[in-house]
């Protein structure tokens, strides 16, 4: 994966003309998932693909004026700094407020990537149309508003919000789930082995350290924020790690008491709280139904608890 400062402005071009080709079928498959229910909303998604296609014409004339005809393929997944999108065909049937975030998000996110590679490109001719494009992007955010003219208009500032929750909120989530999840198999395998609350605290302690090392890592070095601010790459990975380990500790604590059933009493019933927790907030914040929170947090975690019971036990 390429940081997006590393890329040169025959990558830049070919990365644009790659993400307009993305967006536009995106909007098409809005236009298409609405059209049965919401038919003025349909109407307008359609006339952004047209938007983007018209975006894409004019990066590829001057692609080729300045690079000939041959272009890299470039996707956005092989350069760090972009939301992962959730495929449209997924999350049929499309509803209003869905779509709405995600067609903000996706402008603001192209937006900053316009402003970022303007800054960068030395060509003027190059500079001068992604700075074009990136206005004309700021204008696509209204456009999205005024097309689901169902709920209030809001500003830019709401869909910055939104995609802090998206790139910050859901990598620190994701290590708590992590930490909560992956060190209950060593630690109530420890105690079910051993009886001996030290060296499972020991255990425990261990587990949620070097699992929130490696989560804060992995996420410091996924992104340099670039693109999409983000924030500090190892600021992000000093949360997630925090997050990990914290998600491991919560459950590792009990067995400082010195009475084994009793601590691994209270440590089943904050392993309980946390996958419950996980649950709520992954159902309130990054939009997931209840049940489907529930079955991916709470019976993955009941599948590991239940492995190192098993092997605990053996």
């Amino acid at each position: 994966m390429r940081s997006f400062k590393s890329l040169t402005e025959q990558e830049v071009l070919a990365l644009a003309i790659a993400l307009e080709e993305e967006d536009a079928r995106i909007y098409d498959d809005f236009a298409d998932g609405l059209k049965d229910t919401y038919a003025k909303q349909a109407e307008q998604f359609r006339k952004m693909r047209a938007e983007e296609d018209g975006h894409r014409h004019r990066l590829l004339d001057l692609y080729r004026d300045r690079f000939g005809e041959h272009i890299p393929l470039i996707r956005r997944e092989d350069v760090k700094g972009f939301v992962r999108r959730r495929p449209v065909w997924l999350v049929r049937p499309l509803g209003l407020d869905a779509v709405r975030k995600q067609a903000e998000t996706m402008e603001l996110e192209t937006k900053r990537f316009y402003e970022a590679a303007a800054k960068q490109a030395s060509d003027a001719g190059i500079r001068q149309l992604l700075g074009d494009l990136a206005e004309e992007e700021r204008r696509h955010e209204k456009m999205a508003e005024e097309g689901l003219g169902t709920f209030e208009p809001e500003e830019e500032q709401a869909a910055r919000h939104r995609l802090f929750v998206l790139q910050v909120v859901q990598p620190g989530l994701a290590g708590l789930m992590d930490g909560s999840v992956s060190t209950l198999a060593p630690l109530f395998a420890t105690a079910f082995a051993t009886h001996d609350n030290k060296y499972t605290f020991l255990v425990g302690l261990a587990a949620s350290l070097g699992a929130g090392i490696s989560m804060g890592f992995a996420e410091a070095l996924s992104d340099d924020g670039s693109l999409t601010g983000r924030g500090r790459p190892w600021t992000r990975g000093s949360v997630c790690g925090a997050m990990t380990a914290l998600g491991g500790l919560g459950h590792t604590f009990p067995y400082l008491l010195p009475h084994w059933t009793l601590a691994t009493a209270i440590a089943i019933c904050v392993v309980a709280i946390e996958l419950g927790v996980i649950s709520w907030i992954r159902n309130r914040y990054m939009d997931t139904p209840l049940v489907s929170a529930v079955i991916q947090v709470v019976v993955g975690g009941i599948l590991v608890f239940l492995t190192g019971i098993l092997i605990g036990t053996s």
